[in-house]
């Protein structure tokens, strides 16, 4: 028998997360996203039918959109590994078609990340092994070797790639995508002042680094129905630069966000270790949040969510609390992002989001790295 305040926390809970919300023309049945991790078991960049299985299982189990692991487009250089699926290529897209049709039929909405790794690419690793490393002005985001810096032609190939991928994403019957701007990877390379040392115009000042991440979201924007949803990733931290900022001011994110949202991003997908840290001084805001109420544009938040501690210490040592997300629905009540992403949580308990809207969160499973093993 469920106790009185277990009936309020459901309550309370579905009350502020199943309210209606959409992405751009995109109505979920409630704000609720599986977040997209890569995870390295589609070979040949294949996914099979165990992909969609995984996949539909988390969306019957009551997410309302699926952000699939990030995705690699149609560029020699965007990968470096042949287990993460890409998404180009006939095989390649064949399979995804199957996951997005498995995943409408468990009820939830799905888009796909596109991705490109730029400099985070290890020299001779598959897909493509003879393809360079190549960034904003080959600059590593490590201690490794220096790649080849970008000229002309390969930006214009790059921003082609992820057109052709937003275009086959709508032909497969995908409900919008996701451009992965985030985490220190290509876009995100452009962006920071460490990666992009350009003298061009994509080089310089703020709003020259974002040229490259705003012509992207443009050329999808025009390759594809003006409805069709894009949603566009992004980050203040870079994986092994957990300090770093693009934006140190409210202004200066301004200065990111206008042009992407003149270029047609419909929603900003804002990951951060710890939803419920503030992003800059004088606010409580955190960066979906802000990135909300600069841009008018819907958000989504990302970061630790049921976790009960962030994400890098439970992959030392620890298991964490997944059942309070009281801080979650206290950001969520008053509107300040629409939708949250539920990562690590949600790869232990794939019916995560039923149990936590019906007030069953003393029957979910914690994360814990050591015993997750194949997820389906």
């Amino acid at each position: 028998m469920i106790s009185s305040s277990a009936d309020s926390a459901a309550e309370r809970a579905a009350n502020v997360l199943v309210r209606p919300v959409s992405l751009g023309s995109l109505a979920l049945r409630n704000r609720l996203a599986m977040a997209p991790m890569t995870r390295q078991f589609s070979p040949g960049g294949v996914p099979g039918a165990d992909v969609a299985a995984y996949y539909a299982r988390r969306a019957a189990g009551g997410v309302g959109l699926i952000i699939t692991e990030g995705t690699y487009v149609g560029h020699d250089s965007a990968g470096t590994s042949d287990s993460v699926p890409r998404f180009h290529g006939e095989d390649a897209l064949t399979g995804w078609a199957g996951v997005a049709d498995a995943v409408h039929r468990a009820g939830a909405a799905i888009v796909p990340q596109l991705w490109h790794v730029g400099m985070a690419r290890t020299a001779g690793a598959p897909p493509v092994p003879e393809a360079p490393r190549a960034g904003p002005s080959g600059v590593p985001l490590d201690e490794s070797a220096p790649g080849r810096a970008m000229t002309s032609a390969d930006i214009d190939d790059v921003i082609a790639a992820f057109a052709a991928g937003a275009a086959s994403a709508e032909a497969r019957g995908f409900d919008g995508i996701e451009l992965h701007g985030a985490h220190g990877y290509l876009i995100d390379q452009f962006l920071w002042a460490r990666t992009n040392r350009r003298d061009d115009a994509y080089g310089g000042d703020l709003a020259s680094r974002s040229r490259f991440a705003a012509e992207i979201a443009a050329a999808c924007r025009a390759a594809v129905s003006p409805e069709f949803p894009i949603v566009f990733r992004m980050s203040q931290w870079k994986l092994g630069a957990y300090q770093a900022r693009i934006a140190e001011t409210p202004q200066e994110l301004e200065v990111v966000l206008a042009p992407l949202a003149e270029a047609g991003v419909d929603a900003f997908h804002c990951s951060t270790r710890r939803y419920w840290l503030p992003e800059f001084e004088g606010s409580d805001l955190n960066l979906a949040g802000w990135a909300k109420k600069l841009s008018g544009k819907a958000a989504i938040s990302v970061g630790s969510v049921g976790l009960g501690t962030e994400f890098i210490t439970m992959h030392r040592d620890e298991r964490g609390d997944v059942t309070d997300i009281d801080r979650l629905l206290d950001r969520m009540e008053r509107d300040e992002f629409d939708v949250v992403a539920i990562g690590r949580a949600l790869l232990a308990d794939p019916d995560w989001a039923a149990k936590t809207l019906s007030g069953r969160t003393g029957e979910l499973n914690p994360y814990d790295p050591k015993s997750l093993g194949t997820l389906y």
